[in-house]
């Protein structure tokens, strides 16, 4: 089989144009997104009001795409999101060692053993990112445990893909996501990774996806 390259595009923008990021970002060429709310402040924001702090709400998009079309779709997202401009957004580039999830696409989206090879010796962890329906993360923590992870952390989101595309009164809807985020060590990543797989059946259509972003730099496991 054929090996394909991911990347995950992280755009952060305000409040209600994470919309026109992920539009953009389909129109490039790629098949969804997530959406996360937080929170920050930017250079052009003001630092306060009337002494008070402030920060702003803001929306963070990860989109995960095939490395060939990653300059077509930034392209996309800066003209059309308009980050080109002052103020409105940033977005930056990571590189991901491992896909699962994707059944449309018949690749061989194993763990690349060259990618490992190049990470820091000194660092003996990676990060798995699990995008699941609402409801399912709890399986996927269970699962990440039984394959040797010793917990993970739930985040919710929004977001869209291939498979969802429902619509009302024309309007689409974006399903309630959750975001997994489990840090195992290297030696067992593609084990709890096979075993997420499994459990929260990302092989199967519009179940969920996972990937592997690689780790440089721990600190707090004192264990």
């Amino acid at each position: 089989m054929t090996k394909r390259r991911y990347k995950l595009i992280i755009t952060i923008v305000k409040k209600k144009q994470a919309n026109k990021v992920m539009a953009a970002a389909k129109r490039g060429g790629a098949e969804g997104g997530t959406i996360l709310l937080g929170s920050g402040l930017g250079i052009h924001e003001k630092e306060s009001f009337f002494g008070i702090d402030m920060l702003y709400e803001k929306e963070i998009v990860f989109t995960l795409i095939p490395e060939d079309r990653l300059q077509n779709i930034l392209d996309h997202i800066q003209n059309e999101a308009k980050l080109n401009k002052k103020g409105t957004g940033i977005g930056f580039v990571v590189d991901v060692l491992a896909v699962k999830g994707i059944v449309h696409n018949q690749m061989d989206m194993t763990v690349e053993e060259e990618a490992f090879g190049t990470m820091a010796e000194h660092v003996n962890f990676e990060l798995i990112v699990t995008i699941v329906n609402k409801g399912d993360s709890g399986i996927v923590v269970d699962a990440s445990k039984r394959a040797g992870a010793e917990g993970g952390t739930i985040l919710s989101g929004r977001g869209s893909g291939i498979h969802e595309q429902a619509k009302l009164l024309s309007m689409i809807i974006e399903p309630e996501k959750e975001i997994v985020l489990t840090l195992v060590t290297r030696e067992n990543v593609k084990r709890v990774l096979s075993q997420i797989e499994e459990e929260a059946s990302l092989n199967q259509p519009g179940k969920g996806i996972a990937f592997v972003l690689p780790v440089e730099e721990t600190i707090g496991i004192n264990h």
